[in-house]
């Protein structure tokens, strides 16, 4: 650990500009808990072009920003070594200069908090120290798989976000098994979705009227005696969209421990699946800055596609 011995000032350059304080000052600050960097800036220790302001102020180019001194791991120190186990398998599926796709492992958080301290873009980062610019696109629950978006370049995650606004910019598509039989080739499914956090602290999402208009079309690709293997075309991407369209038309994903049917969920492991049957596995896009077209996409993780086919031999 070590002590600054005096007030650090920093001047936002262009690849830095468009992003929220606390994630600026996370960046800056490796080490800081997220509840010290909350603290320094309510308290007014932290000030922009000399005032003061909040954590969700997107910086801008040649604002000046005021830190004060404050305890900080050492710079450089590496993560430990069960967090860099966990990075060693991240397969990289595209790179190139302003964009970088991971296909994410299950069980894996894309970003540290609530109890997490390192999730998939930490271990971006500490792999890649020389690295200037690394940031989410969007992102994917933990016990998710798939493919996952990072840039490289904040011109291309600002060119992302407009696409991910537009439902013609990007086809999504996630593979899922639900429980029961699923009996439409094809349904749009569309509820209004609203976030909010138990008890617990845990994100939750509901269906209510005052929610967010969500839409997900659910197609039909293979059917077992009780489950259903559903391709899902997002044309939204709310917080735990698909799970929730799923449970709340009566067809809970398989393993869902938050939405699901938790009587079913126990025996599952027993029966061979041990995590929630969701996987995003393709995506179709131009590319942000020069505009080709990409297609990218991730074959089901065995432990999902074993499963699949133990319930086709039982059925045979």
């Amino acid at each position: 650990m070590h002590t600054p011995s005096k007030v650090s000032y920093l001047t936002v350059g262009a690849e830095e500009a468009g992003q929220r304080l606390d994630n600026y000052l996370l960046k800056c600050l490796k080490g800081a808990p997220k509840s010290l960097v909350y603290r320094i800036v309510r308290s007014g220790e932290v000030r922009v072009n000399s005032g003061r302001t909040d954590v969700t102020y997107r910086i801008v180019e040649g604002d000046h920003i005021r830190i004060p001194p404050i305890r900080l791991a050492e710079p450089g120190a590496p993560p430990s070594p069960a967090a860099l186990a966990r990075g060693a398998v991240l397969p990289i599926l595209f790179e190139d200069d302003a964009l970088l796709v991971i296909d994410k492992p299950a069980g894996m958080a894309v970003h540290g908090g609530s109890g997490i301290s390192f999730g998939v873009i930490e271990q971006l980062r500490a792999q890649r120290p020389q690295a200037k610019f690394l940031e989410l696109v969007h992102r994917l629950d933990r016990e998710t798989s798939g493919i996952l978006l990072v840039a490289k370049k904040r011109s291309a995650l600002v060119a992302m976000h407009e696409m991910l606004r537009d439902d013609r910019s990007m086809d999504k598509r996630y593979l899922t098994l639900v429980k029961g039989v699923f009996p439409d080739a094809r349904r749009h499914v569309r509820f209004k979705l609203q976030k909010y956090v138990t008890a617990d602290g845990e994100r939750r999402v509901s269906v209510t009227p005052e929610g967010q208009e969500s839409h997900t079309i659910l197609n039909r690709r293979s059917t077992f005696s009780e489950a259903t293997l559903l391709e899902c075309e997002l044309k939204t991407g709310r917080t735990h969209q698909i799970r929730v369209h799923c449970a709340q038309s009566g067809f809970p994903i398989l393993g869902d421990d938050k939405y699901g049917d938790f009587t079913l969920n126990k025996a599952l492991p027993r029966q061979g699946l041990k995590r929630m049957f969701l996987h995003a596995w393709r995506l179709t896009l131009q590319h942000p800055l020069d505009r080709t077209p990409l297609k990218l996409e991730s074959p089901l993780p065995t432990e999902l596609q074993s499963y699949l086919d133990s319930l086709e031999k039982l059925d045979g």
